[in-house]
């Protein structure tokens, strides 16, 4: 089969994606105006004051260039020096692929795709990916059930109130079983082998299956394990500011809605409004969704209607997702066509 066929699938298959994250954006603020602001909504100019501008742009800059470093230090601690010119690009495509298919999958495979396309091997390139996304996890997995706990909104919010416990229970056993994977791997052996045999007595698996099963996924744990390992012995410098700069990354992603509330003249309590937005990222970690569009909306209204007046609730809703998704999510594209025009051309030459 020939490559421009591939090529259409791949463009069908994201125009697809961007019709439904599209659609479930606009079911999203819907659902947030229709149940949590009461159908109020209201402009208001306040956000174009010079100084809230200025003091967007400035939080942007910090929350894209502290994206690309974390990447940066990850590859670094891996054996990998990649140029600036080449991780910038990088940062607003995965921003664009990350948001655009399920389950925010298809970010790291563009990442690997592209680095390898730059000279970093695939597994290389697909530990790196994985370890920077494990990294942010460890943040916001061990924040959470702090905040589930703690939070007054939350205590009354209808969506997390009578399960916050088995959540933050949830999310400890989960950071467990990250815990294991990274460091004790082979110990998942015996408890895998005794699943996979289960299912497989059950009728619900062939023996077959239950054997590429079993060996597929301790193949890819052990892999990571693996990975993960070098990531641990290489720089201390480059490990330690991949940790600093994904603490910087998620700390200015997390302050977009304090920011706002200060332009509209709220009195801002910056911890209540970090630990919801804290909560949000680890229920869209979850959404099947692209982006987690529809459901990140959603859960954003619910949290914040009882801090936001009901005219400002859609409008923050929206100028947080712009910010934090849409923006990136546009010099991503515009990124990712002109890399793909170049790099066509350049594979004419070469056949040439």
């Amino acid at each position: 089969m020939d490559e421009e066929p591939k090529k259409r699938v791949s463009w069908r298959r994201l125009g697809l994606f961007s019709i439904i994250f599209i659609a479930l954006t606009l079911a999203g603020f819907y659902a947030v105006f229709a149940h949590f602001s009461d159908r109020n909504l209201t402009f208001d100019d306040r956000l174009l004051d010079a100084r809230v501008i200025v003091a967007a742009i400035g939080l942007l800059v910090i929350y894209f260039v502290a994206d690309g470093l974390r990447f940066y230090y990850t590859l670094a601690a891996l054996g990998f020096r990649i140029p600036a010119r080449v991780m910038t690009k990088l940062v607003f495509i995965n921003i664009f692929f990350s948001n655009i298919t399920p389950m925010a999958t298809g970010g790291g495979f563009a990442q690997v795709w592209f680095l390898h396309d730059h000279g970093v091997s695939i597994g290389k390139a697909t530990a790196a990916t994985t370890i920077r996304t494990v990294l942010a996890i460890f943040f916001i997995f061990s924040f959470s059930p702090i905040f589930l706990l703690t939070l007054e909104p939350l205590q009354q919010s209808t969506i997390i109130g009578d399960i916050q416990v088995a959540l933050a229970l949830f999310i400890v056993v989960y950071l467990g079983f990250f815990a294991v994977v990274l460091l004790r791997a082979h110990w998942l052996i015996t408890p895998l082998l005794a699943i996979t045999r289960r299912l497989n007595k059950l009728g619900l698996i062939s023996d077959a299956t239950a054997k590429i099963w079993y060996f597929r996924v301790m193949r890819e744990m052990l892999k990571f394990s693996r990975s993960f390992a070098v990531y641990i012995k290489g720089p201390r410098r480059a490990i330690a500011l991949s940790v600093i700069f994904t603490a910087v990354f998620l700390l200015s992603l997390f302050s977009f809605p304090a920011l706002l509330m200060w332009g509209l003249d709220y009195n801002v309590d910056y911890i209540v409004s970090l630990g919801l937005l804290v909560v949000t990222t680890f229920i869209m970690y979850f959404s099947p969704t692209p982006g987690a569009s529809g459901i990140s909306e959603g859960v954003f209204g619910s949290f914040f209607s009882d801090i936001l007046q009901h005219q400002h609730l859609l409008l923050v809703t929206f100028s947080w997702r712009f910010l934090t998704i849409y923006l990136g999510m546009i010099i991503g594209l515009l990124v990712l066509q002109r890399y793909l025009i170049q790099r066509s051309r350049l594979l004419s030459g070469a056949k040439l």
